[in-house]
């Protein structure tokens, strides 16, 4: 029984694009693989804790081999219970829309969280940075309301998809796969709602090879 962890990433729930081809994705999944299981996180419900000062210090302890006083040691065990929940999966996916560019800030408060020396990566001046989440599939489901094809003027201001990318890869993720809603807005609700059917229909066609 494989464990599949689904991280939503948007406040807007039924009016989302990146939402409604996720739970496509997923319900076409369970429909697929009935005996896995399926846990969903959705960041702007969450209690998430916040990356402060405590936690930084504590962070830097480890880094440093020192011994936590007893407020940092309470906040890096929030830490490190989020990080546990996280690579207790097998299989991930999330949706996720633009914000300004780049990706909403609740999702970039979760993953501040998870990216920690000794959990996710590993540093050796042999090696240098080293990915500790390997072996697992992750499925990135994006909507925004322009265009921001390769290649182009606009892809150089695409801080959404190629961050949450290049961080999943910092993390030893290799088994990226992405689906991208586009333009959600830009070219009126008639496009918008035909760019989302096609990437329900492409999301349900992933499921079984996932």
């Amino acid at each position: 029984m494989a464990k599949l962890m689904y991280v939503i990433a948007s406040p807007r729930k039924d009016r989302s694009h990146s939402i409604a081809v996720a739970d496509a994705f997923v319900d076409a999944y369970r429909e697929m693989h009935p005996e896995d299981h399926v846990v969903t996180l959705n960041v702007f419900e969450a209690e998430l804790p916040a990356f402060d000062g405590v936690a930084v210090a504590a962070k830097y302890k480890i880094l440093h081999g020192l011994d936590h006083s007893e407020q940092e040691a309470e906040a890096w065990q929030v830490v490190e219970s989020l990080i546990e929940d996280f690579t207790w999966a097998d299989k991930y996916v999330f949706a996720v829309p633009m914000w300004n560019f780049g990706i909403p800030y609740r999702l970039k408060q979760y993953l501040d969280n998870l990216v920690q020396p000794g959990f996710t990566f590993s540093f050796s001046p042999e090696e240098g940075y080293k990915g500790l989440v390997v072996g697992k599939p992750v499925l990135a489901i994006y909507a925004r309301g322009g265009e921001y094809p390769p290649g182009t003027d606009a892809e150089t201001v695409d801080f959404q998809k190629r961050y949450l990318e290049a961080i999943l890869g910092f993390m030893g993720f290799t088994d990226i796969r992405s689906i991208v809603v586009e333009p959600t807005l830009q070219g009126g609700p008639v496009v918008a709602a035909q760019k989302r059917d096609d990437a329900v229909r492409t999301a349900k066609a992933m499921a079984g090879k996932f």
